[in-house]
Order: C-alpha cells, then sequence, then structure tokens
C-alpha cells in the first residue's frame, strides 16, 4: 500500500505539472524546465520506497528486469493511471475556470480564492512532502541532493501555478509579500488555510507511506 501511495501522488503532481505548463497560459518555453523538475524531486522523494517509476512502462520493464514483483503490476498501473485522471480533472477544472465560477457561485469569495487555495494546498502539500523524504526520511538520510530536491519543487511550482496563486507555499513567505504590495492583506487568509492544510496533509501521507520509523 506505501508504495503504490507514493506512485499515485508522485504520478499526480507529474501530470498535473504537465497540464498546467503546457495548456495556455502556461510557462511557455519554461514548461520542459517544470515537467523535469517536479519529475527529478518526486524520484528523489520516492525511489527509495516504489522505485519511483511514475510510469507504466516503467513498471512493466522493471518487472521483465527482474526489479518488480508480479503481483505489484496492476496496482502500480492502477496507481498510476488513477493519478493521471485525478490531475487532469484538476488541470482541466483549473484552466476553463470552473473552480473560479464554483467560487463565486459559493458567496462573498472572490472569484480567485478558490483557485488559489487549491494551487497554494497543493504545491505546499508537494513541497512538504519533498522536505520530509529527503530530509527526514530514514531511507535518504546522509543524501547530498536534499537541497536541489526541495528548491527545484518550489520551481516546478512556480512554473506551474504561481500565475494562479503568487507561488507562495510558505505562510512566512505569503506575509513577507503582504508587507511588500504583492498581494493584498485581505488575501493573507488563503495562504494561510491552504499552505497549513498542505502541510499537515503532507505529514500525515508522509507517515502513512513511511510506516513507524
Amino acid at each position: 500500500m506505501k508504495k503504490y501511495l507514493v506512485e499515485f501522488i508522485s504520478t499526480f503532481f507529474l501530470v498535473f505539472t504537465i497540464g498546467m505548463t503546457v495548456i495556455a497560459p502556461g510557462a511557455g518555453a519554461m514548461a520542459p524546465i517544470a515537467i523535469g523538475a517536479v519529475l527529478m524531486v518526486m524520484i528523489y522523494a520516492g525511489g527509495h520506497i516504489s522505485g519511483a517509476h511514475y510510469n507504466p512502462a516503467v513498471t512493466i520493464a522493471a518487472w521483465l528486469r527482474g526489479k518488480c514483483p508480479a503481483a505489484d503490476i496492476v496496482p502500480y498501473i492502477g496507481a498510476q493511471v488513477g493519478a493521471s485522471l485525478v490531475a487532469a480533472v484538476a488541470v482541466k477544472a483549473l484552466k476553463t475556470g470552473v473552480v473560479a465560477k464554483a467560487a463565486a457561485l459559493g458567496g462573498p469569495m472572490i472569484p480567485e480564492a478558490l483557485p488559489a487555495l487549491l494551487v497554494e494546498f497543493l504545491f505546499t502539500f508537494a513541497l512538504v512532502w519533498v522536505i520530509l523524504h529527503v530530509a527526514t526520511a530514514k531511507g535518504t538520510g546522509g543524501n547530498s541532493f536534499y537541497g536541489a530536491a526541495i528548491g527545484f519543487t518550489v520551481t516546478a511550482g512556480a512554473y506551474a501555478v504561481g500565475g494562479i496563486s503568487g507561488g507562495a507555499f510558505n505562510p512566512a513567505v505569503a506575509l513577507g509579500l503582504c508587507a511588500m504590495g504583492v498581494i493584498s492583506w485581505g488575501s493573507l487568509w488563503i495562504y494561510l488555510v491552504a499552505c497549513f492544510a498542505g502541510g499537515i496533509a503532507a505529514a500525515f501521507a508522509f507517515k502513512v507511506a513511511n510506516g513507524p520509523e
């Protein structure tokens, strides 16, 4: 179950980043950097648990190589395909304005609030997920790549959703952006709610994926 959770989460962020950076308005010529960055950091974060396939073709190849039990093939591919479809729904909802329209219908929230909440939650989750795996997990203890993994998570997030929320992924950063006038003080609650919720969710997911260490 732990391996499949890692495959699902990591494949989700790979496909989500691809969709958000490739579909206009996206990251333009910088899309490949964001896509490569998110794949790299998810490999760093989850490789010690699942082998970091994130691709049905890799799962089949790993099985033929003798590095993936036959019993894992269907669950791995199921997690990867399921994550891809969930990511596609999230991307389409954000790119077509469905999330913003839902926010507008929900009451006094500004239309941008719900999309910003969603993307700040998702990439704060990704950031904390990567930090916990590369900087605190026994399986990656003593590694020399934790700084790059953490930094490139922010890079991928900034390219993928910076145009929606500003790409804070950190309550302290959001506070600083408010003080600088980059975002309004009235929007600070979005970042506080989304970032703390994303961090808490990532901590629980980390515990499920790693078990008692």
